[in-house]
């Protein structure tokens, strides 16, 4: 199926002549952040880059978009081929298109970040131009002990897709993307508290979370937590809403 409407004669007369060499190239990538639960800690999944330019800096997983597929193709692929990982149904969303004339020393680029939130993730493999591939937890990160080179423009990439995922958090059900059903609202908790960055009141959040219909839904059964091993309580799945009425906002979580 065709992506535009048919050409009349004028139209196709003006493409005939035209010259895209009129204009400047730029070239269009796309990058990937994936942001999962490990050890209790919100972590990124990031890649050593085997070649120039900046080699051996880490980066977002991510490359060029081929000529026959979209940034989306793109996107899944280049996770693929640098980390061995597919993210077949999970939450994945475009995040911001970043299009500063300098972000890469090579050429024009532009390229659109994608965010991803994936509850359980096996340990990644470097391949394709990255040498290794490897979770970060994002606390560290940026911390001046760690010394982490981060390439292009994807610290700034990072600190978007990071504050995305706190905003989401407060009106959507985003979080129990991170956890496999069932969860207890413990493990739901330490999501918050991950993403977040502090410590939550664990009854002002329990209050919350059940008075916000059909954000989870109780299965009336008991089993383990997924963080705090040997603990037990009630064990809930996602509900069917997209939207939190109300918000659950970070400062009302406070003591």
């Amino acid at each position: 199926m065709s992506e535009h409407p048919p050409l009349n004669a004028e139209e196709a007369a003006f493409l005939e002549n035209y010259n895209p060499k009129e204009y400047a190239p730029i070239s269009f990538t796309v990058d990937m952040v994936v942001l999962t639960i490990r050890n209790g800690r919100l972590s990124i999944l990031l890649v050593k880059r085997a070649g120039h330019p900046f080699k051996d800096f880490w980066a977002l997983p991510g490359g060029f978009v081929e000529a026959d597929e979209s940034a989306d193709e793109a996107a899944i692929r280049e996770l693929v081929e640098e980390t061995n990982i597919s993210i077949d149904e999970v939450f994945v969303e475009q995040l911001k298109t970043y299009s500063n004339p300098n972000r890469d020393p090579r050429m024009r680029v532009i390229s659109t970040a994608y965010l991803a939130f994936i509850p359980n993730l096996p340990t990644p493999q470097g391949g394709d131009d990255a040498s290794e591939a490897h979770f970060f937890a994002v606390e560290d990160l940026f911390s001046s002990d760690e010394g982490i080179s981060l390439a292009f423009d994807h610290a700034t990439i990072i600190h978007d897709a990071l504050e995305r995922a706190a905003s989401k958090l407060e009106y959507t059900p985003l979080a129990t993307r991170f956890l496999e059903s069932p969860f207890t609202l413990s493990d739901l908790r330490k999501v918050y508290e991950a993403v977040w960055g502090e410590e939550l009141h664990a009854a002002n959040f329990r209050r919350k979370v059940l008075s916000t219909g059909n954000f989870v839904k109780p299965l009336g059964e008991k089993g383990e937590s997924k963080f705090d091993t040997g603990r037990t309580a009630e064990l809930y799945v996602p509900g069917d809403v997209n939207i939190l009425h109300p918000a659950i906002l970070r400062s009302s979580l406070k003591d």
